[in-house]
């Protein structure tokens, strides 16, 4: 156990025994949870030397402990910082599947596979970590995570997301103004302080006891509990290298420990110094490296033994054949005092020595340049496409950018920034595709990357207006791409208007633009994007063109994933949810097998809401990975869209007041996006209804669910409107609105195809809102119609009906369809209701039913998935491929839920889950 009075006695930091003693008890516990931990704090606060001092303990309690440090110079080489941390326990990768090993290695260049998914990348080093954790704890740490390349930032990222269940804690140290991850969900960031003042007069009379009381107590006041701030300010006075007004108070602490940084390597001699520049712009860690540029820039030999005295100075740090700048502060006080043309010079001698690396010899050579070279651009844009290839798409951007910057045509400029605004994209950084646009917009464009701006404009239906004008530019855009015979830069501008007009209604003239553009371009009747786009569109009179194609593909668009998304989106528009739900089961195992995350994310959503439509409330089966999924890619409006989906479906199953959190969240991004508004706007107020109704609020009820309706209303949607038709019916029933409803019914009855979802909405709504002598020949063609086949809508008809007919005072006859709706809701699960029923059947006089047990109902959506995915005969490492988890998370899971299932091995799943599963 740890000392309660003092954990760093003995040791050599001051200041920071609470800190200490938390950090240490998260090794303590390692056993019991995984956790990711950050410290956050100003240059010289004291986070590395924390770092250190829980490096130590780790060892010390038997940890294996990995650790990587990021560096200004090399945020542009992507998965930098990842190899780093990994290379310890890289040759255990020959354990991995097939898929991960060949990504990760694929990453680091050390395979020959010409291109490879980030996230199976991400997987492995998960997967890594894991197994080594298995002989021992693991311990890794990240020091100034701020400056390592994004590609490695996200893979621990994602590795921090999931170690809960492992044992394995990762310790990161950043500053506050450049935070890697932006969700809370990552990792729990710790502000660190400076130490009080008895600590830091206590580190004070430790390094520098000679100091006159008075410049004694000056550097106390400045250095304001800085640690490295109280040691250089002192050492510097005390040296007599700085007057009293060099550490003016006026100044920011970084560059006041800058300007004693430089002191230090000014009176070096002119070989260290050619050292230290050459060291303070590498993007590597290889001192021989450094050596022999830095005697390309000396124009004299040197070695280790000239370069001593930058050790000696405490500037640089060497370890066999590795080094590191002793502190980033060192790294930035170098290359401010270096003059500009002496930088150059440094990168042009280590782009000469770097030659076996040819992407960092590149960068270097950029580096060394004052002015615009096509040559190095155009080699910068092939190495951006190597790292493309590999994953690093953040990383391929950066060189995109760097590769514009040195293009002497403007139009050469513009091609480039538009591809690194389309990976932007991709990544879903939507501030950073608007700047690059913006830089693009000044410049002189080819005909086909006007093209390109266009689809920008028009491609973001995540997190883009849906402003009319920006609609009808990407129409016009269409057109021209449609004239220069780009037809597929045509479809790709229209899919994206039509999105938008989905998301939210820009007015019917502008809708019917877009089915004639697309009409312009030759495309085949049954064509999926044409399709999508009358689909989207929401044109009554499409409708059964859609419908009528959709049934001449077949499920998985003869093998064309893409185009089978696209399908389901027409499918899903159109209502037509049993085809939207097989269509988009394709994409969703492709992208999963594939790794690509934001697309099955999107898949996922969209196919959720067509199995609720449906009746199918089992979050299990889309809703939850999606939102997960699109909250790990940062795709908020399909998050969002996800988040509706799991409240609703807890409406149903267990009820809740208004102010479900998940919904609470979604309806914040709608009002924060104005383009998703109204859709997911309408899916809020949808959700809210059906919990009112399953509590009996019929007034609110109604009030929720209306709003759908009314055109000038923020969730008014067009075609959602017609699929919460039934629900608004309900509400009118019990509180006397029926001549209201009516009115609606006739609306939407203008509006409605022959769908399932329509043809539902319309026969159930007709047979609750009929006069009374015409409402038993609705209820019984209702429940012969649509949703025969469909359990949860056939149960709500039964449920209406019975309640009619107990209300005709028939109570015999109303027994039969009551007791088959309370059955039925009992086995979805769908609680409420099921009471609802039961008081219908009270009500009569039938007493005595108990709602029966369903122990999966104790399984979280995730724990369900993973239950029947290994029902199905796969291996944990199968199912955490599947679900990008680690196998011994997947083992957690299934341990944790065997009692609650009550059975006591895998092999019982398949029997307990059929037992417990709704027909």
């Amino acid at each position: 156990m740890l000392d309660p009075v003092s954990v760093t006695a003995g040791r050599r930091l001051v200041g920071r025994d609470n800190e200490l003693r938390s950090l240490f008890r998260h090794l303590d516990e390692v056993g019991s949870r995984g956790r990711a931990i950050g410290l956050l704090g100003e240059p010289g606060i004291g986070k590395s030397a924390l770092q250190g001092e829980v490096l130590e303990q780790a060892r010390t309690l038997g940890f294996t402990v990995l650790h990587a440090r990021g560096s200004q110079s090399e945020t542009h080489l992507p998965f930098a910082g990842l190899h780093q941390a990994l290379r310890p326990v890289l040759p255990r990768v020959d354990e991995l599947p097939a898929t991960q090993r060949a990504a990760l290695l694929a990453c680091f260049a050390m395979s020959d596979s010409v291109e490879v998914n980030p996230f199976f990348a991400y997987l492995a080093a998960l997967e890594l970590l894991v197994d080594s954790s298995r002989q021992a704890p693991v311990l890794l740490s990240l020091d100034d995570l701020h400056w390592m390349d994004r590609p490695s930032i996200d893979a621990f990222a994602f590795v921090c997301r999931r170690i809960a269940s492992e044992r394995v804690i990762v310790l990161c140290a950043a500053r506050p103004e450049s935070l890697p991850f932006t969700d809370a969900n990552t990792i729990e960031w710790t502000n660190l302080d400076g130490i009080d003042e008895a600590a830091s007069a206590v580190l004070l009379e430790g390094r520098a006891p000679h100091l006159p009381p008075a410049v004694r107590d000056r550097v106390l006041r400045q250095a304001r509990g800085n640690p490295l701030a109280l040691i250089e300010f002192a050492g510097a006075l005390e040296s007599g290298r700085y007057a009293w007004t060099e550490l003016d108070d006026d100044l920011p602490m970084t560059t006041r420990l800058e300007r004693a940084f430089a002191t230090r390597a000014e009176h070096l001699g002119p070989a260290v110094r050619a050292v230290l520049t050459v060291a303070a712009v590498d993007d590597g860690d290889d001192i021989n490296d450094v050596l022999a540029a830095a005697e390309i820039l000396h124009g004299a030999p040197l070695d280790r033994v000239t370069a001593q005295p930058a050790f000696e100075h405490g500037l640089l740090i060497v370890d066999g054949d590795q080094y590191r700048i002793a502190h980033p502060l060192v790294g930035s006080a170098l290359r401010q005092a270096t003059p500009p043309t002496r930088r150059q010079e440094a990168h042009a001698a280590l782009a000469h020595v770097l030659a076996r690396h040819p992407d960092r010899a590149v960068w270097h050579r950029a580096s060394s340049v004052s002015g615009r070279d096509e040559r190095i651009a155009a080699e910068l844009e092939q190495a951006a496409g190597s790292a493309r290839r590999r994953g690093a798409i953040a990383s391929a951007a950066t060189w995109l950018e760097r590769a514009a910057a040195l293009s002497p045509d403007p139009r050469a400029q513009a091609a480039r920034l538009l591809s690194a605004a389309e990976l932007a994209y991709e990544l879903g950084r939507f501030n950073h595709v608007e700047q690059l646009k913006a830089q693009v917009n000044a410049t002189t464009l080819r005909h086909r990357d006007r093209s390109r701006l266009a689809w920008l404009d028009g491609v973001f239906h995540d997190g883009s207006t849906g402003e009319p004008a920006e609609v009808r530019h990407l129409v016009d855009s269409a057109r021209q791409a449609t004239s220069a015979n780009d037809v597929d830069l045509a479809v790709r501008l229209l899919v994206g208007a039509a999105r938008r007009v989905w998301w939210r209604d820009p007015g019917e003239l502008l809708r019917h633009e877009i089915i004639r553009a697309a009409r312009e371009v030759t495309l085949p009747a049954g064509d999926p994007r044409l399709l999508a786009i009358y689909a989207l569109t929401g044109f009554p009179e499409h409708a059964p063109i859609v419908l009528e194609q959709l049934a001449l593909w077949p499920a998985d668009a003869d093998g064309q994933p893409d185009l089978a998304g696209l399908l389901g989106i027409a499918a899903f528009c159109t209502g037509d949810f049993h085809r939207a739900i097989t269509f988009l089961s394709t994409p969703v195992q492709e992208l999963r097998a594939q790794g690509r995350m934001s697309l099955l994310a999107e898949a996922l959503a969209i196919r959720s809401w067509a199995e609720i439509y449906l009746g199918v409330f089992d979050a299990a089966s889309s809703a939850d990975e999606a939102m997960r999924l699109a909250d790990e890619t940062g795709q908020s409006s399909w998050a969002a869209t996800a988040r509706i989906a799991v409240a609703l479906i807890d409406a149903v199953g267990r009820g809740w007041d208004t102010r479900h959190t998940l919904l609470s969240e979604a309806e914040l991004v709608a009002l924060r996006t104005p383009n998703a508004a109204s859709s997911l706007l309408a899916g809020v107020q949808l959700a809210r209804g059906i919990a009112e109704l399953g509590a009996n609020r019929h007034e609110q009820a109604y009030g929720e669910l209306h709003r759908v309706f009314v055109p000038t209303d923020p969730a008014f949607q067009r075609v959602q409107q017609v699929w919460t038709l039934s629900y608004l019916a309900d509400a009118a029933v019990r509180t006397g609105r029926h001549a209201e409803a009516r009115s609606v019914l006739a609306s939407v009855e203008q509006v409605a195809n022959a769908s399932t979802g329509s043809t539902i909405a319309l026969e159930y709504a007709r047979a609750v809102l009929a006069d009374q002598d015409l409402a038993e020949p609705l209820f019984r063609a209702a429940m012969a119609g649509a949703s025969g086949q469909l359990p949860w809508h056939q149960a709500r008809v039964e449920l209406a009906y019975g309640s009619w007919l107990r209300r005709q005072r028939r109570v015999v006859e109303s027994r039969a369809p009551l007791r088959a709706a309370r059955a039925t809701f009992d086995a979805l699960g769908a609680r409420t209701w099921a009471r609802q029923a039961d008081q219908e059947l009270r009500a009569t006089g039938e007493r005595g039913w108990q709602p029966r047990s369903n122990p999966r109902e104790s399984l979280s959506p995730q724990e369900t998935q993973i239950a029947e995915l290994a029902a199905r005969g796969l291996s944990n490492r199968e199912i955490g491929e599947r679900l990008f988890l680690s196998h011994r998370t997947v083992g957690s899971h299934l341990y944790r839920m065997f009692p609650k299932l009550g059975i006591a091995s895998r092999h019982e799943l398949a029997a307990a889950l059929s037992m417990q599963s709704p027909d």
